[in-house]
């Protein structure tokens, strides 16, 4: 895979600072990074690398160590790469969704657009005049998206 460019490294950082920001001070769990590999299934193995992810703290079992995280995230960030293609993402999210990811967003940098994926519930796009919460993931959580595409 490429490195990512200017506008999905700027804005991938801005949400997820956002979102790991509150996590923490609410003691909700643990966010990961970009790149964290997670294991969705084994035998065949899947393992997706989301662009950040976040586990409820009831769900964590252990500390971090080596290898690939073995839970499926409740919440998961992909940002959309020059390279990708509409149907990749879209084959890509309904694979996180279909593991059990209980809220998966969808940033689209070019457009500012960030679409809201959630179980039994059609995608809700959204854009810099509308406010992203955390829904039952991170309850509490806002943030008006006039922040994140100013």
């Amino acid at each position: 895979m490429a490195p990512a460019g200017d506008a999905h490294g700027a804005y991938t950082m801005d949400l997820a600072t956002e979102l790991n920001y509150y996590i923490r001070l609410h003691d909700l769990g643990r966010g990961y990074a970009a790149e964290t590999g997670f294991r969705l299934s084994r035998n065949p193995d899947t393992v997706l690398a989301p662009d950040f992810a976040f586990v409820a703290k009831a769900r964590l079992t252990e500390q971090p160590g080596p290898g690939f995280v073995a839970l499926v995230p409740d919440l998961v960030l992909e940002t959309r790469s020059p390279g990708d293609t509409s149907k990749g993402m879209a084959d890509k999210l309904a694979l996180w969704m279909g593991f059990g990811v209980r809220l998966a967003l969808h940033l689209e940098p070019r457009t500012k657009r960030l679409t809201v994926h959630t179980p039994g519930s059609p995608p809700q796009v959204l854009t810099a005049a509308d406010t992203l919460t955390g829904g039952d993931v991170l309850p509490g959580f806002t943030l008006p998206l006039s922040r994140l595409f100013a």
